[in-house]
């Protein structure tokens, strides 16, 4: 997995690019809580078990809604994906429908975005290197933009602020923070990170304690401390949102989890929320 900043003037908009490479005749692992993403299925196929047991297959470019627990991925290859992270401004910006309606489902990209898409694959599939990859998704990504009409930027900035700013950040904070109402609040997290405040300050807790974890900037005691009840209660929050328990976060992190730690790579290039959890 090789990771990409998007051009700067779509960093509102977008995560990181990355794609992904397997050259196996299959494999299964686990994927975490996650944005929705945008994915070209370049080559391979396979299945995914959403955390509220939900199964589907891929679409040739496949719109990923949020996610709010571990995701099992079984593929059949050989793979090559390329795909992009999308902010919940660029959803709200690029979609037009509400994240909630999308949590832990997959939909056909070109019933969103039109048949073009698949040319826009085709030309993908050309490309030998990540930053050719880069550009068309770039350039893709531009030109959805410019038809955009609900532009949410100052309202995520408040909520990413929000929920970076503390282990177990208030709902208040929030409430004041935005200058809206608690129910206007809510129903924005749903309609732009497909969940309320609350599950969002849960999933995001265990996303940065796993990598915390993971890195060993930080052993068990502490992160109980800091943002949880206590171990048990640690213990569940990590697998329900990962997967996988803290002891093997520390000593036997799967494939796919181990490739995610890369995006520390673009520190100073993307939004610490991105790379911290």
């Amino acid at each position: 997995m090789d990771y990409a900043a998007p051009a700067e003037e779509l960093r509102d908009y977008l995560s990181v690019f990355y794609e992904f490479r397997a050259d196996v005749p299959g494999f299964e692992d686990l994927e975490r809580a996650d944005l929705a993403q945008i994915r070209f299925m370049l080559s391979g196929d396979g299945e995914m078990t959403f955390a509220d047991g939900n199964v589907q297959q891929p679409f040739p470019v496949t719109i990923v809604g949020p996610t709010t627990g571990m995701t099992k991925v079984t593929a059949r290859g050989p793979l090559r994906i390329f795909g992009v992270g999308l902010l919940p401004a660029g959803w709200g910006a690029l979609m037009g429908i509400e994240a909630s309606s999308m949590v832990n489902r997959l939909v056909d990209g070109t019933e969103i975005f039109g048949k073009g898409l698949l040319d826009v694959a085709e030309r993908m599939r050309g490309a030998n290197s990540l930053d050719s990859l880069v550009e068309i998704g770039n350039g893709l990504i531009r030109e959805l933009a410019r038809h955009a009409k609900d532009k949410p930027f100052q309202f995520t900035r408040i909520v990413d602020n929000w929920l970076a700013s503390d282990f177990s950040p208030d709902v208040e904070d929030l409430v004041i923070a935005s200058g809206l109402s608690r129910r206007q609040v809510e129903r924005n997290c749903k309609r732009l990170y497909g969940a309320p405040p609350k599950v969002l300050a849960r999933k995001y807790r265990a996303l940065r304690a796993a990598i915390h974890l993971a890195k060993g900037e930080a052993d068990l005691h502490d992160l109980v401390v800091e943002g949880f009840y206590d171990q048990s209660h640690f213990i569940r929050e990590i697998k329900h949102f990962t997967g996988v328990t803290p002891k093997r976060i520390r000593d036997d992190l799967p494939t796919l989890a181990k490739l995610t730690l890369k995006r520390g790579e673009l520190a100073g290039e993307v939004a610490p929320i991105i790379y911290e959890t």
